[in-house]
């Protein structure tokens, strides 16, 4: 998985590839960009204005506010899906609608705090849990109705680990951009 900026402000660091061989340094270096999200989240809102985050990242883009709320929702998905996939063989998961929740009453409503307090706690109990599999328990696999594949656990860390990044990329270019410090 490559680590580079874009001038594409869809993909700040890039669209998600998992290239090469997965090593254990690199599962680990995954799973510590997941251990490390809530505080880099955290670091990319502080300070910021209700005005400011009203502030889509990009033309046509998100909110600020609308993405710190999607990041737990997406990455408590991710945990439910990573539970089913240690306890069932090859779960079929949920999609949901990653918009239409962006929209929901509770990302407009729900001060910042909760969300970024959601997030500390679920990360801490899925790093934990990421940090007792061995490489035969990164190779259970679910099924992806809507992409129509089967995909690992493994794959799942480096996705999420690039997510995490993507998204605070997002704040933290938008605010490099608008000079907001």
């Amino acid at each position: 998985m490559t680590r580079v900026a874009t001038t594409d402000l869809r993909y700040p660091i890039g669209e998600f590839r998992l290239d090469g061989h997965v090593t254990d340094e690199r599962r680990a270096g995954w799973i510590a960009d997941i251990a490390a999200l809530p505080a880099q989240m955290r670091a990319a809102v502080g300070g910021l204005t209700p005005e400011q985050l009203a502030t889509p990242y990009r033309p046509g883009g998100w909110t600020v506010r609308q993405v710190v709320h999607h990041v737990p929702d997406s990455h408590l998905n991710a945990y439910v899906r990573c539970k089913l996939a240690l306890t069932e063989e090859r779960p079929t998961i949920k999609p949901y609608d990653e918009g239409r929740w962006a929209e929901l009453a509770d990302t407009r409503a729900t001060p910042l705090e909760v969300s970024l307090t959601m997030l500390d706690a679920l990360h801490a109990r899925w790093v934990q849990l990421l940090r007792s599999l061995g490489p035969a328990e990164l190779r259970r696999s679910f099924v992806h109705p809507e992409r129509g594949t089967t995909l690992t656990l493994e794959w799942m860390l480096a996705q999420y680990s690039w997510h995490g990044r993507h998204h605070v990329a997002h704040i933290t270019a938008l605010r490099a951009r608008e000079g907001w410090g």
